[in-house]
């Protein structure tokens, strides 16, 4: 077979230099050098991008043969895409200028390459960390070389190591460049769960050191962005480290006191952001879990103003069931209970507000935060505050009536007892003419 080469003539600047492009390097459909070549059935090779904006046009054809696809799967051409790396590198040696005029795409560092770069100790690993992090989230690198980057090269506990080195040792820029590659090993789709296992392994290596490292860009890092990496990194941990590890990031009073930051305003003006409360609550949820030390801890730190103030601000039902479920949490100890009720005016009401507007879950947790300080402990703050919310009567009996646990449901009846129940005040929250029957 005779290779075809195309001649590119370059701009009059430039006249005398060509750069020939060997013809099964260009898409069929871009006829541009291919950056990420896949093969369908028929053997035809493409460039990922054009061949899959072909297939999500709603066409079942081969564009170079038309020929009906029995199955649309996309087999990644690694020798066809290595012969490519080497011509561009090649390319780029013998002509840069007309590289450059051209675009010749050039060979991007070696993966393993920056993976050796950021395990080596005494250098800097920020620059190889944002390549990597760039590697990751590039659409046209296939998902096949992204996963063997994660698990056979090693990269998940690689990076994962950044997070336990000591403050000396790397800066913030560092650490937050590592939660950057992490959190496109966690976020992408394209990553196997038993990668991303690897991922959960290696921050648990030392949970403490990882949550030290976490707390550090949440007080520190460039931007809100990178914040929220660094919690979505936490909540990974928790979700997915054993009891041990959960508990020591769970006792961790910097990340705990970060993480309620992150639930907090996030300028002058009161602004809440949807994603970094959404996040921050999920943290919080999951580590008021732990042990009650750390539930005291978390209480201390501010953990209820935090989210009594969610409550307040959000409309999401995930978000509300989740500020509950702290507080559910909170009012199992003195302290929670003692910051709870010292706030009753405020804190009732929020909680009385989102009893059905949190799903299944942030309703009971509703009712046994409110069981516990107006019944079991009978706080005369909260007992008033429950009393004056309002619809609070009707929402206990709509609860009691949508199919609650029966736990739920004994709590929401001995809360009743605080109303001062006639039948002008239990019919005035229903929109119907309906007669409807006291439970007692």
């Amino acid at each position: 077979m005779v290779r075809r080469e195309t001649a590119m003539r370059l701009p009059p600047q430039h006249q005398g230099l060509e750069v020939k492009v060997p013809s099964f390097f260009r898409c069929p459909i871009s006829l541009d050098v291919m950056r990420s070549p896949v093969s369908l059935c028929t053997g035809v090779t493409y460039d990922r991008a054009s061949i899959q904006r072909w297939l999500d046009s709603g066409n079942t054809t081969c564009p170079a043969t038309m020929l009906p696809l029995p199955s649309t799967d996309l087999v990644p051409n690694l020798t066809l895409r290595s012969l490519i790396a080497h011509w561009a590198a090649s390319a780029a040696s013998c002509s840069p200028t007309a590289a450059a005029a051209f675009a010749v795409p050039s060979a991007r560092p070696s993966p393993a390459g920056l993976v050796r770069q950021v395990a080596s100790s005494g250098a800097d690993p920020s620059p190889a960390l944002r390549e990597l992090a760039a590697y990751l989230s590039d659409d046209d690198v296939d998902d096949f070389e992204k996963n063997a980057l994660v698990g056979a090269g090693g990269a998940a506990e690689t990076v994962a190591s950044v997070l336990r080195r000591k403050g000396e040792e790397t800066g913030v820029e560092g650490v937050e460049a590592a939660v950057r590659v992490l959190a496109a090993m966690v976020a992408s789709d394209g990553i196997e769960d038993k990668n991303k296992k690897r991922v959960a392994a290696g921050l648990a290596v030392d949970a403490t050191a990882t949550a030290a490292s976490l707390a550090r860009v949440l007080r520190f890092g460039s931007g809100l962005e990178a914040r929220i990496d660094a919690a979505r990194m936490a909540e990974f941990l928790l979700a997915n480290a054993g009891a041990e590890a959960k508990a020591a990031a769970a006792e961790s009073s910097e990340l705990v006191a970060e993480l309620i930051r992150l639930v907090g305003p996030i300028d002058e003006k009161g602004t809440l952001d949807r994603k970094a409360v959404d996040t921050g609550l999920t943290c919080l949820a999951a580590m008021s879990e732990s042990r009650r030390a750390a539930r005291a801890e978390m209480v201390r730190l501010g953990s209820v103003p935090a989210a009594v103030r969610a409550l307040h601000a959000t409309t999401e039902p995930g978000a509300s069931a989740k500020a509950l479920r702290i507080l559910e949490s909170a009012v199992g100890c003195a302290e929670g209970r003692a910051a709870l009720c010292e706030d009753a005016e405020e804190a009732i009401p929020a909680v009385v507000g989102k009893m059905l507007k949190a799903g299944r879950g942030g309703a009971e947790a509703a009712v046994a935060v409110l069981w516990a300080v107006c019944h079991r402990y009978k706080d005369r703050r909260a007992t008033d505050a429950a009393a004056a919310s309002e619809g609070g009567l009707t929402k206990l009996l709509l609860l009691m009536q949508s199919g609650c646990s029966p736990a739920a449901r004994q709590m929401a009846l001995e809360l009743l007892k605080i109303y001062k129940v006639n039948a002008k005040s239990c019919l005035a929250g229903y929109d119907s003419k309906t007669t409807h029957i006291m439970p007692f």
